[in-house]
C-alpha cells in the first residue's frame, strides 16, 4: 500500500517571494561573469565559487552595504575571502538601483582583470 502525502506539504504560501540564484566564479583572473544584473528589491543567492587552486577575493563594499538581509553577515569592508576550491552562498535583496564596483584586491588581480560590475536595475 502506498503512503499518501497531503499536497498542502509541499505547497509554497501564495506570498513566497522566489529567490534567485546567481553563479559567480572566480578563476586566474576573471570574474565571470563580468557583469552581474539584477532587479531592485528581489531576493537572490548568489553562489561565488574559486575554482583556481590560490586563493582569491571577492570585494563589493558598497553593494553589500547597500543591500539588505545580507547572510552571511559580512565584515564592514564587503570583502569575501575563498580559498582554493573553496564556494559560499551569500542571501541578500538587491538594494536600490545603481552600478557597483566588484574586485579582486590580491596584490595585482585587478590590475590583471580580475574586476566587474554589479548593475542594479
Amino acid at each position: 500500500m502506498l503512503a499518501m502525502v497531503p499536497a498542502v506539504a509541499a505547497a509554497q504560501p501564495a506570498n513566497a517571494q522566489s529567490v534567485t540564484r546567481i553563479d559567480v566564479e572566480l578563476s586566474s583572473f576573471k570574474i565571470m561573469p563580468e557583469t552581474i544584473t539584477l532587479d531592485h528589491g528581489k531576493s537572490y543567492v548568489l553562489h561565488i565559487a574559486n575554482t583556481s587552486t590560490s586563493g582569491h577575493n571577492f570585494v563589493a563594499k558598497g553593494f553589500f552595504a547597500a543591500s539588505r538581509g545580507v547572510k552571511p553577515p559580512l565584515s564592514s569592508d564587503g570583502k569575501i575571502e575563498l580559498g582554493g576550491g573553496e564556494s559560499v552562498d551569500i542571501k541578500l535583496i538587491a538594494p536600490a538601483p545603481g552600478r557597483y564596483d566588484v574586485h579582486c584586491s590580491h596584490l595585482m588581480h585587478s590590475t590583471f582583470g580580475m574586476k566587474g560590475t554589479i548593475i542594479v536595475r
